[in-house]
């Protein structure tokens, strides 16, 4: 009963601040309940220096949520496939080059550089930290997140063509992210010198091409399902079975849930809507998804603000986080400019649109469940502050001010 209640507070609180910023403020809806659930905490935070009891009320209530396995293991699947069915597979098509080698090249780039610069800071400021923990957190913090990401395009008027290269890469780089993290962690677990190249090859691809495969499986066979029927409720149904049964089995069998929900949500937003459900089941399944995916947005930037009263912040993390959520800036950039040069389509792209996916790359939640998914050790408890300071940067500062640089770059 606790936790119905816990979630209710939530519920509420993500309901009267959307009330608040559709009335008044009119903020894309992550930035605005990131604000609010900031601001809460804070108010949390400075109550508790007069009543001790108060805030450990709250922190007690908060600790009932585990928040790397409520996201990582529940919101992410529904997210990612919601976020999915909106792709275009035509427009992804024309862009499938540059998405790839972005989400898969540009992430890896970005994990070594933004690792190599945290390793650096920590040496500065006399913490060092073992270089497989700094890629860690590289790794962690570099894939971009659709759910932010998706929420600020809604209010920029975009090409199609940077809109799908921004949207195609977050949903991607977003499970190759995972994956690179999830096989880093295996090599901090075991030791660098048990795993050679060829391990880190095979266990990266295993990860990946079975998360892209078992995405294919999943929404064929929701496809075919779908197809013999036609009665909205159970099509709904069998959506909802996909996303939870075919991501509890990506799980068991070791392979990339995330990239099989992308996957799965690309198929069934394409193929799916366009031969296997009537218009009525099209019209339903679409405002089911889209209201499934606006309560989870909420539940989470309310969370992730919230979840900020838990996190020990000192002042030297939290100049190291603002100045590696500006290095993460750079190393965004010379991410995508690297891949973009050497696979020769920066030309087709530009620098503005490099320049526009570099400052719109937002962090998010993810981020936040893979620091908080670390082992316990003296090495967690600094890299939980700086990503959750470099994501309130990313979501508060670079979210704040990405439709404006939209609107001079674009003029």
């Amino acid at each position: 009963m606790e936790l119905f209640i816990l979630f209710s507070v939530l519920i509420t609180l993500a309901a009267f601040f959307s009330y608040i910023n559709v009335k008044f403020i009119k903020l894309p809806s992550g930035i605005s309940l990131m604000l609010m659930g900031t601001m809460a905490s804070l108010a949390v935070i400075i109550t508790g220096h007069f009543s001790t009891g108060f805030s450990t009320i709250v922190k007690d209530k908060l600790a009932l949520i585990d928040f790397s396995e409520f996201l990582l293991g529940i919101l992410l699947s529904f997210l990612l496939f919601a976020g999915s069915l909106h792709v275009n597979v035509a427009d992804l098509r024309k862009s499938a080059r540059s998405i790839t080698v972005f989400a898969v090249v540009g992430t890896l780039v970005s994990t070594l550089l933004v690792g190599a610069a945290l390793y650096g800071l920590m040496l500065l400021f006399q913490q060092p930290i073992p270089i497989i923990y700094c890629l860690l957190f590289g790794a962690l913090i570099s894939p971009t997140d659709p759910i932010a990401v998706m929420g600020i395009l809604t209010k920029a008027n975009l090409s199609k063509t940077i809109e799908t290269n921004i949207v195609g890469e977050s949903l991607f780089n977003d499970g190759i992210g995972v994956v690179v993290f999830a096989t880093l962690l295996q090599i901090a677990a075991v030791g660098v010198g048990n795993f050679g190249v060829g391990d880190i090859g095979l266990l990266f691809l295993k990860e990946a091409a079975g998360g892209v495969l078992a995405g294919l499986v999943i929404g064929f066979v929701g496809y075919r399902l779908m197809k013999s029927i036609d009665h909205f409720q159970t099509e709904i149904l069998i959506s909802i079975a996909m996303v939870m049964g075919g991501y509890s089995f990506c799980h068991y069998i070791h392979v990339s849930g995330p990239l099989a929900m992308v996957v799965a949500g690309i198929m069934t937003g394409n193929r799916g809507k366009a031969l296997a459900m009537s218009d009525v089941t099209r019209d339903y399944l679409g405002k089911f998804w889209e209201v499934t995916d606006e309560i989870l947005n909420a539940i989470l930037f309310m969370l992730i603000g919230l979840e900020i009263v838990v996190v020990n912040f000192e002042t030297q993390y939290l100049v190291i986080g603002i100045l590696a959520a500006i290095l993460l800036i750079l190393a965004r950039f010379i991410s995508l400019y690297i891949p973009a040069f050497t696979f020769r389509f920066k030309n087709r792209l530009g620098t503005k649109t490099l320049a526009i996916m570099t400052w719109g790359g937002l962090r998010g939640g993810i981020s936040i469940a893979l620091a908080l998914s670390l082992p316990a050790n003296q090495y967690k408890s600094i890299i939980v502050p700086v990503t959750f300071i470099v994501v309130l940067f990313s979501i508060l500062v670079q979210g704040f001010t990405i439709g404006k640089l939209i609107k001079r770059l674009t003029r």
